[in-house]
């Protein structure tokens, strides 16, 4: 004769649906944390969408910057898998804007170049330019900067107030 009890069965049964729950939940915080990815920064006052021309000006405009609607160029960028002196203080100045471009060794990113029209004191000239540096459809690194001799190459962040 076989006998089975109902109330062990039960007991069990809840534990297991607690043990696949709390699985499913460890998955997904550790998913979601993962560091191949790279980091993106999680600060909310700033949106670092950008896998269209539309999201791309907007993540500009965050800082002030007006540009063109249409980029002057758009390039394929390896990040080096061991970054060099020039790579190096590029890196230093994306950490001055909170981004680290040492999560991307390795990494294949696309640089979206736009004209800048409103920067202070450059006012409808051309040599003003936005570089940002995008993976997977968020903004990983850039720069403001100055294609005139002796230029200048700033952080993504507001350095003066640029004019509307």
């Amino acid at each position: 004769m076989f006998l089975v009890s109902l109330k062990s069965l039960k007991g069990k049964f809840i534990l297991l649906a607690a043990a696949i729950a709390a699985a499913v939940i460890l998955c997904v915080i550790f998913a979601e944390g993962e560091k191949k990815e790279g980091y993106i920064p999680t600060d909310t006052a700033v949106n670092y969408s950008a896998s269209n021309d539309r999201e791309r000006i907007a993540f500009l405009k965050q800082f002030g910057y007006n540009v063109k609607a249409e980029p002057d160029s758009i390039n394929e960028v390896l990040i080096p898998s061991e970054f060099d002196d020039v790579y190096t203080q590029y890196n230093e100045l994306q950490k001055q804007a909170g981004l680290n471009l040492e999560d991307y060794k390795g990494c294949t990113a696309k640089k979206w170049t736009y004209t800048v029209t409103n920067y202070p004191d450059y006012t409808d000239k051309e040599c003003i330019k936005a570089n940002i540096l995008v993976y997977k459809g968020k903004v990983i690194g850039g720069d403001i900067c100055s294609v005139e001799l002796n230029g200048f190459m700033l952080p993504l962040q507001r350095a003066a107030e640029p004019q509307t």
